[in-house]
């Protein structure tokens, strides 16, 4: 019989989840948020229970019932054959999830009704009812509610897969490493292939010895379920036991040929109690004698004898997880200069959840992934290994260093008299160090520094470019007088749609800083852009001075930074516009931080091309004293109705919000578009100034072209 299945997983391993499920026979496999939906029997079911290394949970389809309210949801559970699936004696225990219904709010409460149906049931047809057992009950139902239905499973895995059965609960060091995404980083990074054509793996990091375990068990064709104590589907009255054990057979049998011919698999750690409990861990994997893990310093690593190519694969200390951050940029420095000089032409596999801490490797990798770690995101580097000889890092490191010394002392004055807290100090002036450094003084008396990092061209040689990024970032913490850990490493590339706004990370780490007399959040981990264009500071001056006593309208509005600090200034109202949900809240936040009022100040979701279009073809709507037009050079969205071309699409763009201004209004059009060209012979009717020059602020005289600003009026 054809069974519909869903497998669980971590996100942004669904890929490596659907070819594992493939490859196990599996059919109609379609990955989707979060998991990956197939069909099989009961025997494929079963077989991505046991070797699937990727996946949380295996979850068997029931059926779906309506779950608009409380009463449906348990009439529709009830309704379902319950005795072919869990006896009267037996055990059960309820996953429940819901989305926005809000009769399903508390997931306990949703989870107690599904529970309470399906033991009325059996009591009804044989006068008991099992009993609950939220460990290892005989089923788990899980239930999924959304849009008015219930998906409601078996989950045949019964606990969460990546508990592989090797390490002892409650015993384990500080923060190890979920073992289904050890393995995921190991697929990712290649190893099935690197071991099968003899490559050694080294893990100078190893703690409790997770990757050493899943490389070894990659490498040896071990099933990752073979040692599990527990599976969710042996209490199942619908359990097919021969062809379990079929199974299980098959794996001990590939398990023993695999193990015998094992590449160098060897793992160090500095601390003596995680090397011990990796020891014991190895034990209980039964790799014992075939997989080492002995005390050393990172600094000190050194191949396998005998090994001459491989794959480091390291989880290094991050987060917040290990004490402090302090030295963590010197200990990721330091590991990259010993990949360089020790293993030329291996593999390495890097996981972090900071860009600077990534960056500091000083490698070029291959390829990246956004993975989670538990609640964290967190960043897989791939990347081949250099030969330490292909850069001379001393001269170039030293000459960053002077260049930005040099910028701030001849910046830092003028921002002190100026009152400027966030600025540039360095902007790619050197050609080796294709960087910017923009320095942010927070309220709270944090200085912070966002490195960013040009996409370099394609003659650049990709290793240069990396280890120069690794010394810039080393010098900034030296050279601006602030903590390592409070430099964010970010990369620039060419942008297409909305790849400005593209979220990196999910800290929701804000921080206040000021600007004149505004209070401005800013974001230095979760964006491209830290939601303060610091070229536009004269800009937003501009604008505020224009819109004293006047309405304004900020089209493409961004955080709303223009328009608090036109607020602050005395504009009489207000609206502004940004399609992006995300960066509404923002701008509502930095509203409310200012105090401003919001029937005053609006703020509306919505398509500033469709709605700049709407309200001039409206002849009674409102008018305004200035309106902000500052639109993405390029756009695109799902939202959208269409592409969103600044050069392109200018004029229209310009003469619509100029339908809006009064008589005396004062439009400001700007573009960070470098090769913009106004066409002026099309604005009929409109006078156009060209302001560009004086509102390029002196930290950005280095880059005049920056960005193009206009004064338009009728």
């Amino acid at each position: 019989m054809k069974l519909t299945l869903f497998a669980t997983c971590a996100r942004g391993v669904e890929s490596l989840l659907a070819e594992e499920l493939s490859a196990i026979g599996a059919r109609d496999v379609k990955a989707a948020r979060a998991g990956v939906a197939f069909r099989g029997d009961i025997r494929t079911a079963y077989a991505a229970c046991l070797w699937s290394r990727t996946a949380s949970r295996v979850l068997m389809t029931l059926g779906q019932v309506p779950a608009d309210t409380v009463d449906a949801l348990y009439e529709g559970v009830r309704a379902m054959p319950w005795e072919d699936h869990i006896s009267p004696d037996g055990t059960l225990a309820v996953d429940f999830a819901s989305d926005t219904n809000p009769a399903f709010r508390n997931t306990m409460f949703g989870a107690q009704k599904v529970k309470d149906a399906i033991v009325d049931r059996l009591r009804d047809r044989f006068g008991h009812r099992p009993n609950v057992d939220p460990v290892a009950p005989d089923v788990r139902v899980n239930v999924r509610v959304r849009t008015g239905k219930a998906t409601v499973s078996i989950d045949l895995a019964g606990d969460a897969l990546h508990r592989r059965g090797y390490r002892e609960a409650g015993v384990q060091g500080a923060a190890p490493l979920k073992e289904s995404l050890a393995a995921a980083v190991l697929l990712f990074a290649g190893w099935r292939e690197v071991a099968a054509a003899g490559g050694a793996l080294l893990d100078p990091m190893c703690g409790s010895g997770t990757l050493l375990i899943e490389g070894a068990w990659i490498a040896g064709d071990v099933a990752p379920g073979l040692i599990r104590p527990y599976f969710g589907f042996t209490g199942w009255l619908g359990h097919d036991a021969d062809a379990w054990a079929d199974l299980l057979a098959d794996a001990d049998g590939r398990a023993e040929a695999g193990l015998a011919k094992l590449p160098p698999i060897v793992g160090s750690d500095s601390d003596p109690a995680a090397v011990e409990l990796a020891v014991a861990n190895l034990a209980r994997a039964g790799l014992r004698g075939r997989v080492s893990a002995v005390q050393g310093a990172m600094e000190r690593m050194l191949p396998p004898e005998g090994a001459t190519t491989g794959l480091v694969a390291v989880n290094p200390p991050y987060g917040e997880r290990i004490g402090e951050r302090a030295t963590l940029l010197s200990t990721y420095r330091m590991f990259g200069e010993r990949l360089r000089h020790e293993f030329p032409g291996w593999r390495a596999a890097v996981l972090t959840d900071d860009d600077a801490l990534a960056s500091a490797v000083g490698l070029v990798p291959q390829e990246s992934h956004r993975l989670y770690n538990g609640p964290i995101h967190v960043r897989l580097d791939v990347a081949p290994v250099p030969d330490a000889a292909v850069v001379d890092e001393t001269a170039g490191a030293a000459a960053f260093g002077n260049r930005l010394r040099k910028g701030l002392k001849h910046l830092s004055k003028w921002a002190k008299r100026e009152g400027v807290t966030c600025w540039r100090v360095y902007d790619a002036d050197l050609p080796d160090f294709a960087v910017s450094v923009d320095l942010y003084d927070g309220e709270d008396g944090v200085r912070r520094a966002v490195v960013a990092e040009y996409e370099a061209p394609r003659e650049i040689d990709p290793v240069k470019a990396a280890v120069r990024l690794s010394e810039a970032v080393a010098a900034v913490p030296a050279v601006l007088s602030m903590a390592e850990t409070e430099v964010r490493v970010k990369v620039r590339r060419r942008q297409k749609g909305e790849s400005q706004y593209e979220r990196m990370g999910e800290t929701g780490r804000f921080h206040v800083i000021r600007e004149g007399d505004a209070r401005l959040l800013v974001n230095l981990d979760d964006y491209l852009d830290t939601g303060l264009f610091l070229d536009h500071r004269i800009t937003r001056r501009m604008v505020a001075e224009l819109a004293e006593g006047r309405s304004l309208l900020n089209l493409f509005c961004y955080t709303g930074a223009v328009t608090v600090q036109a607020a602050l200034a005395g504009a009489t109202s207000s609206v502004s516009i940004d399609l992006s949900n995300t960066y509404l809240e923002w701008a509502k936040r930095n509203f409310e931080l200012n105090g401003l009022d919001a029937k005053q100040h609006t703020l509306v979701r919505a398509d500033a091309t469709a709605w700049l279009s709407q309200a001039a073809a409206n002849a009674a709507g409102a008018r305004f004293g200035v309106v902000f037009l500052d639109p993405p050079s390029f756009s695109t969205s799902k939202a959208m109705e269409d592409t969103l071309d600044v050069q392109r699409d200018h004029v229209r763009l310009i003469r619509d919000a100029a339908t809006l201004l009064e008589l005396d209004g004062v439009l400001v059009f700007s573009t960070n578009l470098r090769s913009f060209k106004l066409d002026a012979a099309g604005l009929v009717g409109l006078r156009a100034q060209d302001v560009s020059p004086q509102t390029i602020p002196p930290d950005f005289e280095r880059s005049p072209r920056i960005h193009r600003c206009y004064l338009i009026r009728r």
